[in-house]
């Protein structure tokens, strides 16, 4: 992910030409209006991509931490079964 600085708990989408993560947009239309995945670190700003780790299946995660979080996202996470409390 090259890019602004993100925060831990960032929610995630994978751009579908490239297959590699961004922020989650809901209202894009590249492949990150679908969430998948949420930022486990935050990164640094870069004009580079970075190496991350990201929480993408069987979790269960507090609502309160997650960045971008809509009702959208939540059913997109709940189907890669990432509970959300």
């Amino acid at each position: 992910i090259a890019g602004d600085a993100l925060p831990s708990g960032r929610l995630l989408g994978i751009v579908t030409v490239t297959g590699k993560y961004a922020p989650y947009n809901n209202a894009a239309n590249d492949g990150s209006e679908v969430a998948a995945g949420i930022l486990y670190a935050p990164l640094a700003e870069s004009d580079a991509d970075r190496d991350a780790v990201a929480i993408v299946r069987l979790a269960e995660v507090r609502t309160d931490d997650l960045v971008g979080l809509d009702v959208a996202a939540w059913a997109d996470l709940e189907a890669r079964n990432i509970i959300l409390r």
